[in-house]
């Protein structure tokens, strides 16, 4: 063995010996720390109740550990049960909101089925006007919708029933079957569209609407047997006076046709006449003053005067009369709009 290599083993024994030392002396005192602490924690202590009367004097021994657990539980058991109470009471609060949001839900709901019932009843009305109109023009019905059903006062049988999946709300099913129908009257409602569409020249040829066009219109005498205004007896009126309690608002032509008359008459005042076809001939009377000449084409809707007081008349307004060849007929049965009579 070289003379290095003993200095080397020669320094590894001293450090060695020294480690050993140093651990051995703080394990040492690392000791005499715990049995100080244990001697503390295990210190007697005397806790006395001494009660304000005569009662005896209630003494009880401990330690310093036992005093220092309870004292640590104490706290926590404290800690924990504020920290859960503020959960509970959080917990509380969104149960609350939930129950608010609940009854919101079920409120939105009873509306909304109540919002369901009226639009079926709507649908059961507008079935029956349909129902109706396609049987007067020849049209035929929808399908699967004409029994006694819709008689029936429960909404949940104005529709043929089908089977649904089970768990399907009653609420769904009505939809789905208003959904059916609404898309089975979509060819007779197209049909009816086109019908219009080929005969619009007809309907244009024809005095079928209002010849004055205002909010406040009423009829002041109707057709037929009436008390003559100026004279006091009783005579056939020819026509149907509509006022607006005032003078000029324009007249329109009722339908389509050609002028044949602009002049005045002592009675009638200005007045025009126009001829249409199928037979038809409009008179418009008491104007104020005209807008068309004799032998000019009018198409419906036309303006061709203004509401006046001229000739025999106790106010403003028109006398129309619609006659067919040689007869006169009641205008307020070709009229497409309700009036109020005064």
């Amino acid at each position: 063995m070289s003379i290095r290599q003993k200095k080397i083993k020669k320094v590894d024994r001293y450090y060695y010996s020294n480690s050993n030392k140093d651990l051995s002396s703080f394990g040492k005192k690392l000791g005499k720390f715990f049995v100080k602490i244990f001697k503390v924690l295990d210190s007697k202590l005397t806790i006395m109740i001494v009660p304000h009367s005569k009662k005896r004097v209630i003494n009880f021994q401990t330690n310093v550990f036992a005093l220092s657990l309870s004292i640590f539980l104490t706290i926590a058991i404290i800690f924990s049960f504020v920290y859960f109470n503020k959960k509970s009471i959080s917990a509380s609060m969104t149960i609350t909101s939930l129950e608010n949001e609940n009854r919101e839900t079920l409120a939105s709901l009873d509306l909304l089925r109540d919002e369901n019932a009226n639009l079926f009843q709507a649908a059961k009305h507008f079935q029956t006007s349909l129902s109706q109109s396609l049987s007067l023009l020849g049209i035929n019905q929808v399908n699967g919708n004409t029994d006694s059903s819709l008689l029936n006062s429960d909404l949940s049988s104005l529709f043929n029933r089908k089977e649904i999946k089970t768990g399907s709300s009653k609420e769904l099913a009505d939809i789905q079957e208003l959904t059916t129908f609404l898309e089975g009257a979509v060819e007779p409602i197209e049909q009816i569209g086109k019908m219009l569409k080929t005969q619009q020249s007809l309907f244009t040829e024809i005095p079928s609407v209002c010849p004055v066009k205002a909010t406040n219109l009423h009829v002041s005498m109707p057709f037929g047997p009436n008390i003559h205004p100026t004279r006091g007896n009783w005579y056939i009126h020819k026509g149907l006076d509509l006022s607006t309690y005032h003078s000029g608002d324009p007249v329109i032509s009722t339908a389509s046709g050609q002028v044949v008359t602009v002049g005045y008459d002592t009675g009638y005042g200005n007045y025009i006449i126009i001829k249409h076809n199928h037979g038809f001939y409009t008179r418009y009377a008491h104007l104020s003053a005209t807008r068309v000449q004799k032998g000019q084409l009018v198409n419906q809707g036309d303006v061709i005067g203004n509401i006046g007081n001229t000739g025999i008349s106790t106010g403003p307004h028109l006398h129309y009369e619609i006659h067919i060849g040689s007869d006169v007929v009641d205008p307020a049965k070709y009229l497409n709009i309700k009036l109020a009579t005064k």
